[in-house]
């Protein structure tokens, strides 16, 4: 995803397709490359979804029983989402930053550390959340049109909100595939701010992109309005597999839990 929005590619990573792309990326470059960054993903993941699905749940009930009592509202579950979107990216944005200049062709960096040490050096503090803005501006309507899509599916796969996997997985896979092709805009946008290609920059651009407007602008000049879709299909084929996985392991955990808390008061 990241190789195919750049907007000025080396020749050497010009794809036609997702699987153009991974092939390509294997048989040049190794087996691994398009591993590289998963260490500092799952490192944010962590902390980042565990704030994220906690003010999720707690602002959806709250909210919810504010707007209408005893039952499910869309509005709740958007707000929810949206609140849980600010924590969430404020702990993974420095991660997607390191992740991304480590995923570009020939990327300097071999490791982490020394992509953290380099951007600090050269770029400041500042840089780790230069795209935090764009990161919300996206990932808030993102996760209003996820979480919403989510509840709405839930309302029809499965009633009873009982726990049922192929519930979760299904309405969890759509939802994501919904809200990326509708903000793959503002991911491309993103992309560019995280890792400032320098053949982008050189386009009549002095210094670094610092805004959303900023990256806009850029976006458009080099590639006109189709460079707002580039990686559509990659960012819609990253976020099905993401999506589910993310709610059937969220939805799992959360009736494992409320089971044996429910065990724990009835033996009591």
């Amino acid at each position: 995803q990241t190789r195919m929005q750049s907007l000025q590619p080396d020749p050497a990573a010009r794809y036609r397709n997702v699987l153009e792309a991974l092939w390509r990326i294997i048989r040049t470059e190794g087996l691994w490359r398009p591993m590289r960054g998963l260490n500092v993903t799952a490192t944010g993941a962590g902390p980042a979804h565990a704030l994220y699905f906690a003010c999720y749940e707690k602002l959806k009930k709250t909210l919810s029983d504010i707007i209408h009592p005893g039952g499910n509202s869309h509005i709740a579950n958007g707000a929810a989402g949206c609140v849980a979107t600010l924590l969430h990216d404020a702990a993974m944005n420095p991660a997607e930053v390191v992740k991304q200049r480590m995923q570009m062709y020939n990327s300097p960096y071999h490791r982490v550390t020394d992509c953290v040490r380099a951007v600090w050096q050269n770029e400041g503090a500042g840089a780790f959340y230069r795209s935090y803005t764009t990161q919300l501006t996206m990932n808030v309507p993102f996760q209003a049109i996820h979480f919403m899509t989510y509840e709405f599916l839930q309302e029809h796969f499965n009633p009873q909100r009982r726990y049922n996997p192929s519930s979760h997985v299904l309405s969890g896979a759509c939802a994501g595939a919904v809200a990326a092709a509708a903000t793959t805009p503002l991911d491309v946008c993103k992309t560019l701010l995280n890792t400032q290609e320098s053949l982008a920059l050189n386009s009549n651009i002095t210094g670094h992109i610092t805004g959303m407007a900023s990256a806009f602008r850029t976006v458009y000049q080099v590639g006109g309005v189709t460079a707002y879709f580039r990686g559509v299909q990659a960012r819609v084929i990253y976020q099905i597999p993401s999506t589910a996985i993310a709610w059937s392991v969220y939805e799992f955990f959360k009736y494992l839990i409320t089971k044996q808390q429910e065990e724990w008061r009835a033996g009591k």
